[in-house]
């Protein structure tokens, strides 16, 4: 397939990129504007093994710029929008919602309005475990209330939830909608928990933990999120709504205790007030996937650490990278 993947240099893009680029039959069509919401020297280091195949174009741009988005989709054939593209993170979107909603909403639905000017019909759009907010009940379903999202970041989500919707409806696009739930593993964005805490053990540094460490958070392995995808564009008939998680919720202290195990490091927890936006756990019901999409997760958390550590020590320690 022809296949225009929007926010593919990303820390999910790129792992999905190169799976897909396995697959001889695909032609990626990256689009990413390597913003400064972290350096964007990660993000060229993400794809440089794929800007040699001929079956790899990259366009440097902004989704929330309509006239740029409808010039790549016009020159090019295209089967399948992968939307990654967005403004992440919850605490900054209370500092800047408005460009939160301009590239979220807005750009979202440019993707979606040039996917009619041009006759596409098939679309994954990457959306949020943090719609469902402070959802009391768990695990976290898809036929849960999400009227309710406690950060800007969360409701621009919805909002684009929303929009595919709208445009399946109207125009009979076939859309899947992932919620994902904390991913992590090779390549994660280093304003992450997991990250943060692997860097500040490694460089002895106190860890912030915001509340009072009993947060849980369902942690996912990007190798299973990528395959979760994959399933996903197999199975693209009319629009759904899928949990991508591990439907595994641990504490930050359980995960800490986990990090200090296999880097061998102690940590100094430093104790802060609990942060407007966050969510206080995540927990995926993750049943519709298993037998709508065939998604079965299979790297167990301790594991899955294991990798993400071994990156760091090669491609951050050893290679003396600055992610700051």
């Amino acid at each position: 397939m022809n296949i225009v993947l929007t926010g593919g240099a990303g820390f999910i893009g790129s792992n999905l990129c190169e799976q897909l680029l396995r697959n001889r039959d695909n032609r990626i069509i990256c689009v990413d504007n390597f913003n400064d919401y972290y350096d964007p020297s990660i993000k060229r280091k993400n794809i440089e093994d794929n800007i040699s195949i001929d079956r790899f174009e990259l366009y440097e741009g902004d989704i929330s710029d309509k006239s740029f988005l409808f010039h790549v989709f016009s020159i090019n054939h295209v089967d399948l929008v992968i939307h990654l593209a967005a403004m992440t993170g919850v605490r900054p979107s209370l500092e800047y919602p408005g460009l939160y909603y301009n590239v979220n909403v807005i750009g979202t639905l440019n993707v979606l309005e040039a996917m009619k000017a041009n006759n596409i019909y098939n679309m994954i759009f990457a959306s949020s475990s943090s719609v469902y907010g402070n959802n009391k009940k768990t695990p976290f379903s898809e036929t849960d209330n999400v009227d309710y999202p406690i950060s800007p970041y969360a409701a621009t989500k919805k909002a684009g939830e929303l929009l595919c919707h709208t445009y399946h409806y109207l125009y009979n696009f076939n859309i899947n909608c992932l919620r994902f739930f904390t991913v992590y593993g090779p390549r994660q964005r280093p304003d992450l928990a997991i990250y943060k805490f692997t860097k500040a053990l490694f460089d002895e540094a106190p860890i912030n933990i915001y509340g009072d460490g009993l947060s849980s958070r369902d942690y996912t392995h990007i190798d299973d999120i990528v395959q979760g995808i994959i399933y996903a564009i197999e199975k693209l008939d009319g629009y759904n709504i899928y949990n991508l998680g591990e439907s595994n919720a641990v504490s930050l202290f359980e995960l800490i205790q986990l990090l200090e195990k296999y880097t061998e490091k102690t940590a100094k927890i430093n104790f802060l007030p609990l942060q407007a936006g966050d969510v206080y756990q995540t927990y995926a019901d993750i049943n519709k996937a298993k037998v709508q999409l065939g998604y079965s997760p299979n790297i167990s958390l301790e594991s899955g650490l294991v990798d993400f550590i071994n990156w760091y020590k090669t491609a951050i320690l050893n290679e003396k990278i600055s992610f700051f």
